[in-house]
C-alpha cells in the first residue's frame, strides 16, 4: 500500500458543505459517497456490476469478519480483496473498531489490543492496531482506517475521553505499522 497517486478536489461548496473527488489508483470516489458494505468482501444479493449501476464507486470491507472467514491470508494468496470480490475499483477496510463495541460481550480489550472469541467457533483472535493494518494490507484494500475503540452511546464523558485517548495511541501504532 502507498499514498502516492492520492489526491482530492473540491468541486463545489454550499455552506459548510462540500462536493468532491477523491482520486487513488483504482478510480475516483465522489463525495459524499454512496459506500455499499461488502462485510465479507462482496454486497450480499447483488453483482458488482450492479452495485457499479447503482451509483457506487467504492465499496467497503470489514476487517474483523474477514480476519475470521476466510481469513486475510487466503485473500491475500487469491489476489485480494478486488479479484476475491469482483470489484474493480476502490475498497475500504474498516479497523474491526465496530466490532469492539458491537461484539463486547466476546472481546477483552487493554492497551495492547483486542482478544475477541469468535462469534463463529469461539477462538480466540487478537487484533492489536499493527494486526489490523497488516491484514488491511493484506487484504489489499486503497484506504485503511485505524483501530479505534468505539463506545456504545449514550456514554458518560470520561468513558468516551478516555476510549478516544486509546485511540489516539492507537492511531500512532497504526501509523508505524503502516
Amino acid at each position: 500500500m502507498t499514498t502516492e497517486n492520492f489526491g482530492f478536489k473540491v468541486l463545489a461548496r454550499d455552506g459548510a458543505a462540500r462536493q468532491g473527488e477523491i482520486s487513488m489508483p483504482r478510480g475516483v470516489v465522489r463525495t459524499p459517497a454512496f459506500m455499499p458494505v461488502g462485510t465479507a468482501g462482496t454486497v450480499k444479493a447483488m453483482y458488482m456490476d450492479q452495485v457499479k449501476e447503482l451509483g457506487a464507486d467504492i465499496i467497503l470491507g470489514n476487517t474483523y469478519h474477514l480476519m475470521l472467514r476466510p481469513g486475510a491470508e487466503r485473500v491475500a494468496r487469491l489476489g485480494g480483496l478486488h479479484e476475491f470480490g469482483g470489484w474493480k475499483g476502490p475498497i475500504l477496510t474498516d479497523s474491526g473498531g465496530f466490532q469492539v463495541m458491537s461484539l463486547a460481550q466476546l472481546r477483552k480489550l487493554n492497551e495492547h489490543g483486542v482478544t475477541f472469541r469468535s462469534h463463529i467457533d469461539g477462538k480466540a483472535y487478537e487484533m492489536t492496531p499493527e494486526r489490523s493494518i497488516e491484514i488491511q494490507g493484506l487484504l489489499d484494500s486503497d484506504i485503511q482506517m485505524q483501530l479505534d475503540e468505539c463506545v456504545a452511546l449514550p456514554s458518560p464523558e470520561k468513558n468516551t475521553e478516555r476510549a478516544m485517548e486509546l485511540s489516539l495511541r492507537w492511531a500512532e501504532r497504526c501509523k508505524v505499522a503502516f
